[in-house]
């Protein structure tokens, strides 16, 4: 079982790809972990919002596997405290035995048809971040959450 953080476009600001890169090794650590940025739409001043999306979620459904479990990072998601989401990773890496892709999407959010795929939402907070921002904020719950299954003294209540 495997975790993937699937996201649209590349982390391309220098102190946010360091954070990003310091979570993606030590969650290393923890479970077999990729991260799979999928290059930024290009010549889209011409298409619509909507456009943009279905374009975007062919490129998103394309790296995404028949049998994984997809979580979308989305506004309307479910929200949790750092131990609720350590105790709902911890059981659904149990009870699914599947590999779990987390999918953060593009400017304009998500078509239908990724929601339609998704077997869940997740919503990292109320507050609106950038999307090259929640990839290092998630990240760092992810880690978080490992180290809270492990009883490790990272986090602190």
């Amino acid at each position: 079982m495997k975790i993937t953080l699937l996201t649209m476009g590349k982390t391309d600001v220098a102190w946010v790809r360091q954070g990003l890169e310091l979570y993606v090794s030590r969650i290393g650590h923890y479970v077999p972990f990729t991260l799979n940025e999928i290059p930024q739409l290009k010549n889209v001043s011409s298409l619509s919002q909507s456009q943009i999306k279905e374009k975007e979620a062919d490129l998103l459904l394309s790296a995404i596997k028949p049998g994984d479990d997809v979580i979308l990072l989305d506004e309307r998601g479910k929200q949790m405290r750092s131990t609720e989401f350590s105790s709902w990773l911890s059981d659904r890496m149990t009870r699914s035995g599947r590999d779990i892709v987390f999918v953060i999407g593009g400017a304009y959010g998500f078509s239908d048809r990724v929601y339609e795929r998704a077997g869940g939402k997740i919503s990292l907070s109320l507050m609106t971040f950038s999307h090259q921002m929640v990839r290092t904020i998630f990240a760092e719950q992810l880690y978080r959450a490992f180290t809270i299954m492990k009883g490790e003294p990272y986090h602190h209540e």
